[in-house]
């Protein structure tokens, strides 16, 4: 079971770290991704993380300005998020994926972020 935390209203500019909290089972037995979906917009995926934690992948829209990374002491997750836009406005979601799976199977419930102009 995935628990994301952390959303909020923000200005543009800010500063947000999202959590997602694993139960059962060690993240460090899946690949695990940030998704987010915005109103009338498709589901994308944002960050991933490998199961060692060594690899991770951004999407293009985010790259540089967001951190993935986990914590297996704490099995979590997170997603730091830096110099935050309107156009970052979306619930965001965490996953996990099995290894050799080519989908995530596991979702968390999803935290929303807002950010002001």
């Amino acid at each position: 079971q995935l628990q994301a935390s952390g959303g909020g209203l923000l200005q543009a500019g800010d500063s947000l770290r999202l959590s997602c909290a694993a139960s059962g089972r060690p993240i460090a037995d899946y690949a695990m991704g940030w998704f987010r979906q915005a109103p009338g917009r498709e589901r994308e995926r944002v960050a991933a993380i490998s199961l060692s934690g060594t690899t991770t992948w951004y999407a293009q829209s985010v790259k540089g300005r967001f951190t993935i990374s986990n914590d297996n002491a704490k099995n979590t997750v997170y997603l730091q998020m830096n110099i935050l836009k309107p156009e970052d406005t979306a619930i965001y979601y965490c996953a996990a994926r099995e290894p050799g799976s080519a989908g995530y199977e596991y979702w968390g419930q999803g935290t929303q972020v807002t950010v002001s102009s």
